[in-house]
């Protein structure tokens, strides 16, 4: 039976893309810095799911955690890296700790898990990655800007390794960025009132349950990038490539932003959620 690790799987995205991928019968280790949200959503999948606490901006504890899946499903043949943090304001007000804490799970977290996978996968010479990154990945947010910043390096990293795998000839070892739009989880649920967090709310609100077949959909159809939906992807990627415009739509884009959060926040007051 294939195996799958996923990070970042007690809530949210990561424990649906660990169902979407238990669905499809893989064998899924569920970790999380939060070893008992881990527990808990290993149990909710159902056997033989299993479960670890991972930090995964420790090299050695994914490189283990590789190792332990290995043993325990007897392959490692997809690893979703999905853990990641979310802080927003102004550039200047975040002090020193804050931008490591981002870089260190956002970036590093991401080349810790794709570097501990790489390794039984080049092995085998089959395998994916998959690297749940941000629609902030491909555009420049205001009010997630140290944010955006973290996935601009972590879609770089995906598409400069995916290279290099090509390059070694290793034509069935895959990576992919995904590009979601915002996503009703606890990344944003306390940010309703957060005016800096507007733009996670200016587009199409999505339900995690909704995201994650369409990443698990990859497995089927491996590709370098995925903006979910791909209409917001182009229009993110035309407004990247005049960047001038977009400054100067900055205004209009967060005041809309902000009516949408606004909105948005007494829908789901209201009960009703994404």
């Amino acid at each position: 039976m294939p195996a799958a690790l996923v990070t970042g799987a007690g809530r949210g995205l990561g424990l649906e893309i660990a169902r979407a991928l238990a669905a499809r019968g893989l064998t899924v280790h569920v970790t999380d810095v939060d070893e008992d949200a881990a527990a808990a959503a290993a149990e909710k999948i159902g056997s033989p799911a299993f479960f670890s606490k991972l930090d995964v901006r420790d090299r050695e504890a994914c490189e283990a955690a590789a190792v332990m899946t290995v043993e325990g499903a007897g392959s490692l043949d997809v690893w979703v890296n999905n853990a990641g943090v979310l802080v927003t304001g102004h550039v200047w007000d975040h002090d020193p700790d804050t931008c490591r804490l981002l870089f260190d799970v956002n970036t590093m977290g991401t080349i810790n898990g794709t570097l501990a996978a790489l390794g039984p996968m080049r092995q085998a010479c089959r395998g994916h990655v998959i690297n749940v990154v941000s629609l902030a990945g491909l555009g420049a947010p205001p009010g997630e800007a140290l944010y955006g910043a973290t996935k601009h390096a972590a879609i770089a990293f995906t598409l400069g390794t995916l290279g290099d795998l090509r390059r070694e000839g290793l034509n069935d070892v895959h990576l992919s960025a995904v590009c979601p739009d915002g996503i009703w989880t606890p990344m944003i649920a306390d940010k309703l009132d957060d005016p800096d967090a507007a733009p996670s709310f200016s587009g199409q609100l999505m339900r995690p349950e909704a995201v994650a077949p369409q990443v698990a959909a990859l497995l089927d159809r491996p590709r370098p990038v995925l903006a979910i939906p791909r209409w917001r992807g182009a229009l993110v990627r035309l407004l990247d490539a005049f960047p001038g415009l977009f400054l100067r739509m900055i205004p209009l884009f967060m005041a809309d932003a902000r009516r949408r959060q606004r909105s948005w926040k007494k829908r789901i007051e209201a009960g009703d959620a994404p």
